[in-house]
């Protein structure tokens, strides 16, 4: 037997005990697929440096490459949107853009794919998920769709390498792949603030979506959908705190200058800032403002949250004051912070109710997601 096989069977059996791998036919993918062959152009490891997070390289020289390969952890093969482990020496201090998610998460969600035999699968993001696709459906019945080129080059060396060939797309996942449509599945490796109604468009009636909703307040969902005779796609979040990298188009964009966070009179708030700590509520928040993003700063000696919404330039700033009340201050042609602490505020007042009792409806105008009361 095989070092790589050894890692392979290993694996498996650490995702069945924690039941992510629920099936013999998912589990004789995990056996078969080697994960190793999509990290052969290295990985990027996390320092324990202080200060600004930095990434140093791990390449398949490194006697730990291997036996990484097959932890059950999220590697970064991409930073910056270019640069591969194999083109740093030392340390790089930029944000990761693509990663080989971990096995749990990716076995977990295929398993919710709830694909039979025969199965024709559209897949947004190219990888390791994509041979196990392939090794449990066969791979003429896989197309996937990656926006990066060298990934999906990288991806398709791999395939090869396990002896795949599925129908690989270079482009914008958002529009899936109409060519080869309609899918009786669809399921995408990234995150995205709407799920775009062309999925919908092309999965049959009756057929799965299975896709993470985020928002660039970070908290993130996994939902599954079932697209219905009239075109709509209706269905609910699994839970489990999911969480992808955003699909490109799909990314904040930079901050640039801050406002003058001075121009605004401080009022007394009810909600403050720290129901954003809270993954659930932080998860409502976002409902209502998707395209916030949040940073903190120390200003006249207290910490200042803040939300900034960039396209639609508006801001607020929240702080506590001696008595540990919050108050907050807004800009812009919008009130951010009211937005939030209504949508807040509403969902308690409903009971609060789990992301279980969330549903997502996808129709050609658009997104909605509802929740039902305790």
């Amino acid at each position: 037997m095989t070092d790589d096989k050894a890692l392979r069977l290993r694996l498996a059996e650490r995702l069945a005990e924690r039941g992510y791998l629920r099936t013999a036919p998912w589990r004789a993918a995990v056996e078969t697929v080697a994960r190793h062959e999509f990290l052969r152009g290295g990985f990027f490891e996390r320092t324990d440096t202080p200060g600004p997070t930095a990434w140093r390289p791990v390449m398949p020289d490194d006697p730990r490459w291997l036996e990484r390969c097959y932890d059950d952890e999220s590697l970064v093969t991409q930073i910056a949107g270019t640069i591969s482990p194999r083109d740093i020496q030392g340390e790089i201090m930029r944000s990761p853009t693509s990663s080989r998610t971990l096995p749990s998460l990716v076995v977990g969600m295929l398993e919710d794919l709830q694909v039979e035999d025969g199965h024709q699968v559209q897949e947004i993001g190219s990888g390791y998920s994509t041979g196990l696709l392939c090794a449990r459906l066969g791979d003429d019945l896989v197309t996937t769709k990656e926006v990066d080129p060298d990934v999906s080059a990288s991806a398709s060396v791999a395939l090869a390498a396990c002896g795949y060939f599925p129908e690989l797309v270079v482009g914008d996942g958002l529009e899936g792949h109409p060519a080869s449509a309609p899918y009786d599945r669809t399921i995408a490796t990234c995150g995205v603030l709407e799920l775009p109604y062309a999925w919908v468009e092309q999965t049959k009636p009756g057929g799965f979506i299975l896709a993470t909703l985020c928002g660039w307040l970070y908290s993130s969902e996994l939902a599954r959908l079932t697209v219905g005779k009239d075109g709509t796609a209706r269905g609910r979040f699994l839970g489990g705190q999911v969480s992808f990298m955003l699909v490109r188009p799909h990314l904040p964009p930079d901050l640039g200058s801050l406002p003058d966070l001075d121009a605004a009179d401080e009022q007394p708030t009810t909600v403050g800032a720290n129901v954003l700590d809270d993954w659930t509520t932080r998860f409502v928040a976002q409902l209502a403002a998707p395209r916030t993003q949040r940073l903190s700063l120390e200003r006249d000696g207290r910490t200042e949250h803040v939300l900034l919404d960039v396209g639609a330039s508006a801001w607020a700033a929240l702080a506590q004051n001696d008595r540990g009340a919050w108050t907050v201050r807004q800009g812009g042609p919008a009130r951010l912070w009211d937005s939030i602490a209504e949508h807040v505020t509403r969902w308690r007042s409903d009971g609060a109710p789990g992301l279980d009792r969330f549903k997502v409806t996808v129709t050609p105008e658009g997104q909605a997601v509802s929740w039902s009361r305790v």
